[in-house]
Formats: C-alpha cells, structure tokens, sequence
C-alpha cells in the first residue's frame, strides 16, 4: 500500500516563542496534537488505524460513516459491546466522534465540505479518484481550505499503470512476498493472521501526516 500526503504551502508562518511554550503547555496536558482537526473519511483498518492514533495523541477526530450500515468493522464479531458495536470496531475507533452521512447525495457533500474547511487534515482510502466524482478530492476541497493536508491511502499509488486497482492486505503480503515467508518450509504460501499490512500503512500514514504538520508551520 501506499501513502501520499498533500498540502498547499502559501508564505511563511511566525510563531512567537510565548505561543511556542503555550504549544508545548497543551502537549503535556492534552495530547501533542490537541487543537488540529481531522475529519477521517476511511474505513475498516488501514486509514482508521491511522487515525486512532493521532486521536490518542489529542487531535479531534471525527469519524464519517454510511448512515444505517456505518463502517463494516461495526459487525465484525464476535466479541461485540452492543449490536452495532464490535471489540474490533471500538478498538480502532477509540477516542473519536462518528458521525453519518450519505457522500453521495448532494445534501452529503455540502456537510463533508463544511467540516473540510475548518479540519486541518483529512483521511481517505478510497481508490484513486473515488473522491473526486463526489467533489471531495483535494483540488476541490483545497479550494475553500488552502492550508489542509489530505492524506490519500492506495493499494498502489496515485499513477503508474496499477494505480486504479483496489488494494487490500492479503493481496499486498502476497505480492510483497511476505506470505512466502509464513507456514509450514514446505508448504504453500500463508497469510500473516493479523492484517500487518493494513497496519503498518496507517503507522506509515501517519508519520507522513505528522510531517505535513510540520512542514505547514515553516511554510504556511
């Protein structure tokens, strides 16, 4: 899988050091990331993933959801917390707010919209250009938010000649040759039990994120 983040950088920004001591303040006490704003449109591990984590590091995450189905992880069970609550699904959901809408309709992205322009990040892991028949890809959304980051995760990039193909983890551990090393010596190849491809692209996610962050403070 992998990992594309993109900003915008108009001119430089200045910080003073009182507000860089207030910054390092609210890091200890809230999380190094409270105060940025992430709307996260993905779904089941590999984006949610990444955004559970920067939840836990403070950010305000709010969750986007298919009203009446929400994420597919919701049923994912046994074990579950209530009918549409799963371990799985609050596992890595944890610390953020959910909310239902319909991306499809245009009611639906007139409220993603609204939330874009005041979120300092979004997360999607939509194959390449599903977004955008929706007017929810970067160059629309950059338009009334020139500062956000967006951070896009694919199976195989954004272009080259695999880039409109979905990706999923098993179909990466095989390809990887990840699998050729798991079972038995002398036996077929095996997936790794755990989605460790899923995983570690949202741990790659966001690191790619946490840079973006970084490098809008220099350059605005």
């Amino acid at each position: 899988m992998t990992v594309s983040t993109m900003t915008q950088q108009p001119e430089q920004d200045n910080f003073t050091n009182d507000a860089t001591a207030n910054m390092a303040t609210d890091a200890v006490s809230k999380g190094a990331l409270h105060g940025i704003k992430v709307l996260d449109l993905s779904r089941v591990l590999a984006g949610p993933s990444c955004t559970q984590i920067l939840a836990d590091l403070g950010a305000d995450v709010i969750k986007v959801e298919r009203p009446h189905i929400g994420d597919e992880t919701r049923h994912w069970a046994p074990p579950t917390f209530s009918d549409d609550t799963s371990a799985y699904y609050a596992t890595i959901n944890r610390n953020k707010k959910s909310l239902t809408v319909d991306i499809t309709t245009p009611a639906g992205q007139t409220i993603i919209k609204q939330l874009a322009k005041t979120s300092d990040i979004v997360v999607e892991n939509f194959k390449v250009g599903g977004l955008k028949k929706y007017g929810l890809d970067y160059d629309s959304l950059k338009q009334s938010n020139p500062r956000l980051i967006y951070a896009s995760l694919t199976g195989f990039g954004q272009t080259g000649p695999d880039a409109a193909l979905p990706g999923y983890d098993y179909i990466i551990q095989g390809l990887s040759g990840l699998m050729s090393v798991t079972g038995p010596t002398d036996g077929e190849p095996h997936k790794v039990g755990v989605a460790v491809v899923d995983l570690f692209a949202g741990l790659q996610l966001t690191i790619g994120i946490q840079a973006a962050l970084i490098a809008r403070q220099h350059s605005g």
